[in-house]
């Protein structure tokens, strides 16, 4: 029996427009990213979810509460879920790191190597993949809705197209763009569409 996953990067916050690295850093939704939370309820008000699960963060879990709303469910927060810990560039912006020593030490491998005082995008992956994998099976023939933030979302679906963490560099997701990916089984998956924003636009 398939699984229909719905992926939805959360509403923008003030430090999204800034180009600020938010990490673990727990920021709520500005007024737009709430405007835009709930065009991503609408667009998704038809879907027949049957389960939603977000990263702990509030970001994340106060544009799931508008998505699950019309569909009478509860959000379920998930610890896994959470951005990467992008630990000392918490609250900088990219110009701000890219001539650091630091940061050139790291673009050498920036799968294995951990952000300064943070993670890296293994730790990442060995913490959200397995866990998208277990509400795969657990969900079985029913849809249902991860929202979480641009990290863990990209290698979700770098992992369902079967391409390295690399690949995430060769899309982009929006705030609350949604993607989706079918699961006919946890080896055959295919995405069936990626970063749809149309629903911000109406």
């Amino acid at each position: 029996m398939s699984v229909y996953l719905y992926l939805v990067r959360h509403g923008i916050t003030s430090w999204n427009k800034l180009g600020k690295y938010q990490g673990h850093c727990d920021l709520p939704l500005s007024e737009e990213g709430r405007q835009q939370a709930e065009k991503c309820a609408a667009r998704l008000q038809s879907s027949k979810i049957a389960a939603v699960y977000s990263s702990d963060l509030s970001r994340a879990m106060d544009t799931a509460y508008f998505i699950a709303k019309p569909h009478g469910l509860s959000v379920t927060s998930k610890t896994e879920f959470r951005e990467i810990d992008v630990g000392d560039w918490e609250g900088r912006s990219f110009g701000e790191i890219k001539h650091n020593e630091c940061f050139k030490a790291w673009s050498q491998d920036t799968i294995n190597n951990p952000i300064p005082g943070g993670e890296s995008y293994a730790q990442l992956r060995d913490r959200v993949i397995p866990k998208v994998v277990e509400l795969i099976k657990f969900h079985k023939g029913s849809s249902l809705c991860i929202v979480s933030h641009s990290g863990p979302i990209k290698l979700i679906i770098c992992h369902a197209l079967g391409i390295d963490p690399p690949g995430r560099h060769r899309f982009e997701l929006a705030n609350a763009g949604i993607s989706a990916i079918t699961y006919t089984d946890e080896t055959f998956m295919k995405v069936s569409f990626l970063n749809d924003t149309c629903h911000l636009f109406t």
